[in-house]
């Protein structure tokens, strides 16, 4: 049983990836940390407890971050709608968020049960640069911990082209978060924007699971509508991107890799056209052991079912 301490910033593809988890019979979704990123924090927070609703499961949301460390960059409601989740409508309910901050939730959750939680950071890595200020050796107490984020060759997704959003985001808290790993001799299991793409789904696949015609699947095609225009503007391809979902699958199933390369990863701060990007070590000629295992390739339709399980 994988049990979940999901760090996130929903967001359409976040939400995928929630739904995702839940419907998997092997996790659990202990605790969800929630950081402003794709939309402002009043939005993701509301999305999170949204979301919690829709799963119907007994899951504590914390509010961590609203904004980063040092300077704010840029949203994605240009993507994600104003409300982060396409602007269709969904509020939750009854469900309230706990008092407790979202950076010292998870160093309560890591010390109470070393070794027990895999974190899935899908958003900006704000709330864990908090924490690892207050405990470093965090890294130390998590049975794994999985990025979404970084584009590794450079092609990115943001204003400074070479970066992806998440670590674009913040990058400095990116920075703490990756070198503390190293410091610990622990490794960061990266899905970058670029294996993203690679592994795009197709409008066939997505008909396949809106005819599931289940309140998760209605629900799905509410959210992602303006995405995947966006997506079909943008690059002339009737496709959906799914970032946060192709990092799921990771956390949900290790084995679902079929390749991978373990490298050492330092974050841009100071460049003028390169702040926030992901700088891999390809040639091992730093000297710095590898704190980051890159993931390259997935099982493409052992993703895809575990898209689908998400949406019945």
């Amino acid at each position: 049983m994988e049990k979940l301490i999901i760090d996130t910033d929903p967001g359409v593809d976040d939400a995928q990836a929630i739904l995702m988890a839940a419907g998997h019979a092997n996790a659990k979704i202990s605790a969800i940390l929630v950081v402003g990123g794709n939309v402002g924090m009043k939005h993701t927070l509301r999305n999170s407890l949204t979301l919690v609703e829709m799963v119907e499961q007994e899951i504590p949301v914390y509010p961590g971050c609203a904004k980063p460390l040092v300077i704010f960059q840029e949203d994605a409601a240009f993507v994600h709608g104003t409300d982060g989740l396409g602007d269709a409508g969904f509020v939750p309910k009854v469900r309230q968020p706990e008092a407790e901050h979202a950076a010292l939730a998870l160093i309560r959750m890591a010390n109470e049960a070393p070794n027990d939680y895999t974190l899935v950071a899908i958003g900006p890595l704000t709330n864990i640069a908090v924490a690892l200020k207050l405990d470093p050796t965090l890294p130390t107490k998590l049975k794994r911990f999985v990025v979404m984020g970084g584009a590794v060759t450079a092609h990115g997704n943001t204003s400074n082209v070479s970066a992806e959003f998440n670590i674009y985001h913040d990058p400095e808290a990116a920075h703490v978060v990756f070198e503390a790993w190293g410091q610990q001799g622990k490794l960061i299991e990266l899905v970058d924007w670029e294996a993203t793409v690679r592994h795009s789904i197709s409008q066939e696949v997505m008909q396949r699971w809106l005819a599931l015609d289940t309140p998760k699947s209605r629900f799905f095609e509410a959210i992602s509508e303006r995405t995947i225009e966006f997506i079909n503007k943008k690059y002339g391809r009737r496709e959906m991107f799914a970032a946060d979902p192709l990092a799921m699958a990771v956390a949900l199933e290790p084995d679902i890799v079929t390749k991978a390369q373990q490298r050492h990863v330092s974050i841009e701060l100071t460049g003028m056209y390169t702040r926030g990007q992901t700088t891999v070590d390809w040639g091992q000629r730093n000297g710095r052991s590898p704190n980051t295992n890159i993931i390259l390739e997935l099982n493409r339709d052992r993703f895809f079912t575990l898209m689908e399980q998400g949406l019945r």
